[in-house]
């Protein structure tokens, strides 16, 4: 049976409790920005006018992304593979949502709100990392700010090191080779190539 409206939703996922809403605000609480601290990784969503969606990891040292006040999110952005698909979102509707994680904590924090791009030299200098300026910054304007219970880290058992599986690496090298018609000679070359990058452009 496919799901076509909320009736149908709630008949079989059920209401919230009524206090659960109320864990939603539109500012950053003290709990938030005490997260925030402490957070090295975050997942940054945005959608395009067409509704074109993406979903990019951003990660530095904890506290990387700052709160000048409650109402407001610094996200520095470093060097990358220049697509800017999430950038480009940005630009067109200036939705986001952004989740913050703490390894080791199964609670996260998801925060909602509309963005701009800024690149200010100034400010840049000020969000330097490994002897760089930041590439741009993004301003994120606070409207929903809560945190999520960690029902599906412990299902998941992401931070449980007896469950991981051998470290593995993904190779974009056969796979960029593979869809232009290369070989093993360029494929090889590009995760060099790559591997390179991880240690020069970080």
């Amino acid at each position: 049976m496919n799901i076509t409206n909320e009736q149908q939703l709630r008949s079989i996922i059920g209401a919230p409790h009524p206090i659960t809403a109320s864990k939603k605000t539109d500012h950053l609480t003290d709990e938030a920005l005490d997260f925030l601290k402490r957070s090295p990784f975050l997942i940054m969503t945005t959608v395009s006018e067409d509704l074109q969606l993406d979903a990019s990891p951003k990660g530095d040292a904890p506290g990387f992304v700052t709160a000048p006040n409650l109402k407001t999110l610094i996200i520095p952005d470093r060097r990358g593979n220049k697509l800017a698909d999430g950038h480009l979102n940005v630009l067109k509707t200036g939705r986001m949502g952004v989740i913050f994680f703490i390894p080791n904590t199964r609670e996260t924090l998801r925060i909602n709100g509309q963005a701009r791009l800024t690149a200010n030299p100034t400010e840049l200098e000020t969000y330097s990392a490994y002897g760089r300026p930041a590439v741009l910054l993004t301003e994120l304007a606070v409207e929903e700010c809560f945190f999520h219970c960690g029902k599906a880290l412990i299902r998941s058992k992401l931070w449980d090191t007896a469950s991981w599986p051998e470290p593995e690496k993904v190779s974009f090298g056969k796979m960029l080779a593979k869809a232009n018609g290369g070989d093993s000679v360029m494929a090889e070359a590009i995760d060099r190539s790559i591997s390179d990058d991880y240690v020069e452009n970080l």
